[in-house]
């Protein structure tokens, strides 16, 4: 069977709709990632939902945990585009899926086509067994997969010239580097901070890894030997919380009452994101976390951040120092300020104002840095904050 032999004319519609709208919003660009968009029926590898939301472009969940968590999903379309935009695949190259859905995976065999290789791994047998049903009735046998630990890669096929990872890693795993051919890439949602981007790596000769790309994206957690959970620091119960990476340490700050603010004049679009300013913050402080705040808690006023979700905070011996808002002098504009509780309140949050202010004068509306990854243990870094991993160690650079 071919990949649209059990597909329909009204399928086939909307999957060139959607075509045409990842086109439309910018996700797609590559006439050959749009051609395997066209191809695939995505409907097939999801059955338990309606045609019409199977061309969506949005994440469909597809299993969760004891606790609620998602740990399987089938990813959104342009998150996809983006990413297979990012990893480059050509006819003929070995590619390796590290978190297998099926989807993806055809996708990818669309790109690697005809004497390519494409096998997709994941730790859970119920998402192994649903991506081998789902492939073989999509038309595509030739994806090889299998049920192991995404940490370890997969020896066997190796060496890839592509490995694409469809779950969120807060490391590179050393036998993702070791499975690599020559001059081949990585592309990986990578935590740092709290934020997570899709980085396109490609292998140096030296064996480090250096970005070509960065793209703001979100993903379910890796699961097995390479999950590595954020830890939460509570500061009001479960009112206010800080996360922090495995290589921080804080120290326990307080809430005293409406704290100083400072106001730093830097305007910003209310829809305009966050993600840039909390990566530039996060390489000027060491002490940088990301705070959330539950409805309560800002209801009571104990904290006022421009993101309740998850926003930038520092902390420092003591004092806590977050990202505010107030509305700007027209309706779709804040003024991003700078609110600090603890004993050196006002001294944190004007070094903090002013990171603001210098990011805003000479980062801002400026192209992400490019991310360089070192194995652990290296001791000739380059100049920058250096993120620590268990077996690396990843550093922002900043150019002009």
């Amino acid at each position: 069977m071919d990949a649209v032999g059990n597909d329909s004319e009204y399928a086939g519609a909307l999957r060139a709709g959607l075509v045409v709208g990842l086109r439309e919003q910018g996700a797609l660009s590559d006439e050959r990632v749009a051609a395997a968009f066209g191809a695939v029926p995505r409907h097939v590898f999801i059955p338990e939902v309606s045609v019409e939301t199977a061309y969506a472009d949005d994440v469909v969940l597809m299993k969760q945990n004891a606790a609620g968590i998602a740990i399987s999903s089938v990813s959104q379309p342009s998150i996809v585009a983006l990413m297979l935009q990012q990893a480059g695949v050509e006819p003929g190259h070995r590619v390796l899926e590290i978190g297998s859905g099926g989807y993806n995976a055809a996708l990818l065999w669309e790109l690697a086509k005809p004497d390519g290789e494409v096998t997709t791994i994941d730790i859970d047998p119920d998402v192994t067994d649903r991506a081998s049903a789902t492939l073989q009735s999509a038309g595509y046998e030739q994806v090889k997969v299998v049920r192991t630990d995404g940490i370890e890669g997969w020896k066997p096929h190796a060496p890839y010239d592509r490995i694409v990872v469809t779950v969120t890693a807060n490391d590179i795993a050393p036998a993702w580097v070791e499975q690599l051919a020559t001059s081949g890439r990585i592309v990986v949602p990578l935590r740092v901070r709290g934020q997570t981007r899709s980085l396109a790596l490609d292998l140096q000769a030296d064996g480090t890894l250096e970005s070509r790309s960065s793209v703001i994206c979100g993903f379910v957690e890796m699961q097995g030997t390479g999950a590595a959970h954020e830890r939460a620091v509570q500061v009001a119960g479960e009112d206010v919380v800080l996360r922090i990476d495995a290589d921080q340490e804080i120290d326990q700050p307080a809430l005293d009452g409406a704290g100083f603010v400072r106001w730093t004049r830097v305007l910003m679009d209310r829809e305009e994101p966050f993600c840039q300013l909390d990566l530039w913050l996060a390489s000027v402080f060491e002490e940088y976390c990301v705070m959330s705040a539950g409805r309560a808690a800002v209801k009571k006023r104990l904290v006022r951040p421009a993101l309740r979700w998850g926003g930038a905070a520092v902390v420092r011996d003591g004092t806590l120092a977050y990202l505010t808002s107030q509305p700007g002098p027209q309706r779709n504009l804040i003024e991003v300020g700078v609110r600090a509780h603890g004993p050196a309140a006002v001294l944190l949050a004007e070094e903090v104002a002013g990171q603001v202010r210098a990011w805003d004068a000479v980062r801002r509306g400026k192209p992400d840095p490019v991310f360089l990854v070192h194995p652990a243990g290296t001791t000739d870094l380059p100049a920058g904050p250096h993120f620590r991993t268990r077996n690396t160690v990843v550093t922002p650079i900043w150019t002009e």
